[in-house]
């Protein structure tokens, strides 16, 4: 499918300018529409480097909430790099026959358009799956099927899932859960003054299947970059339970089918910290959860990407650091230790 052509917002028009470079070394594909404002927006999935089930896959997401627009202007951004560095770096190009990228850096458009944090029909996509937290959750921030026009609403259980999440569950079942290893990285904003790396579960306390290998991966990333230590990585349900969340139920999904290993985290960019460093953003519902001042979006652009370059490379490399035997029970006690206490 061709590139849109019109948008009503920056992000498209660079998602759609970069698409435009015919690039040999990106996939692209529409893989639903969602129709807003009477313009049918294309929500795109690309793709690098091998569709070889043996390899490792990893797939970056953004813009599920479409007033987050920062996640996916960290992917677009990064997607840039990664086809400028193609043009010239061996060793990268390399490494795109052992491993297979995949990028939602759109997931919501309409949100986006519309700077709301939920879909054109007004669903929070993170509350939308079909998975209900153990337990009692926060009062509407945990999801709720009240209203349509309050925030954090889960949409009615009748109408199925919202297009969108239908989009992203389709794209994670056939071209991530198909290798035999893959993770994931959702870009979201605005919890915070620290970058946050969670990772199941958000419905419940209790501790996920793969700790071990959560905890040995967070051990790999400190010991590898240890003057990058504002990320706080941990299970969500540290700060708070949700019904609905959609990596819950992808990697429950995964789990059921005893196939592989799937790892699925959520960056959280702590936007409270750009408030504090401009209180004029606090007016500002976009400043909420958007760096504004120029030269600190360019910060936030170029800040994660040795975690993402890191995903990428202990992906092809995980044999190496995944814990078995008895450093598996090791990495699990010292995870309770520090999340469960």
């Amino acid at each position: 499918m061709a590139p849109h052509s019109t948008s009503g917002f920056p992000e498209l028009d660079a998602l759609q300018l970069l698409l435009r470079r015919d690039s040999p070394w990106l996939r692209a594909e529409a893989v639903t529409q969602v129709d807003v404002q009477g313009e049918s927006l294309p929500v795109w999935c690309l793709e690098m480097g091998s569709t070889d089930p043996n390899v490792p896959a990893v797939g970056f997401f953004g813009g599920v909430h479409g007033m987050e627009r920062i996640g996916t202007q960290v992917l677009v951004a990064w997607l840039e790099t990664l086809l400028a560095r193609l043009e010239w770096d061996g060793h990268f190009a390399d490494l795109m026959q052992q491993v297979r990228l995949v990028f939602m850096p759109m997931v919501n458009p309409g949100g986006l358009l519309l700077s709301t944090r939920a879909n054109p029909a007004g669903i929070d996509l993170m509350r939308s799956a079909p998975v209900d937290a153990k337990g009692s959750v926060p009062l509407l921030v945990g999801g709720h099927r009240i209203s349509r026009h309050l925030p954090w609403y889960r949409g009615n259980v009748e109408d199925g899932i919202p297009p969108e999440a239908d989009a992203l569950f389709r794209v994670v079942r056939e071209r991530l859960h198909t290798h035999a290893f893959s993770m994931a990285m959702d870009c979201h904003s605005g919890f915070g003054f620290r970058d946050r790396i969670w990772f199941p579960y958000a419905r419940s306390n209790e501790p996920a299947p793969h700790l071990p290998e959560a905890f040995a991966l967070r051990a790999l990333f400190n010991r590898t970059y240890p003057n990058h230590s504002f990320y706080l990585m941990e299970p969500q349900s540290v700060s708070y339970t949700t019904h609905g969340d959609l990596w819950d139920f992808l990697y429950d999904e995964h789990i059921a089918e005893k196939r592989g290993l799937f790892l699925p985290f959520t960056l959280e960019m702590g936007s409270w910290l750009w408030v504090k460093k401009n209180p004029r953003q606090f007016f500002s519902w976009f400043g909420h959860f958007n760096p504004i001042l120029p030269h600190r979006l360019e910060r936030v652009l170029r800040r994660h990407i040795t975690l993402f370059d890191f995903l990428i490379e202990a992906a092809v490399a995980h044999a190496k650091w995944r814990p078995e035997g008895k450093l598996q029970e090791i990495y699990r006690e010292e995870a309770m230790r520090r999340w469960y206490r």
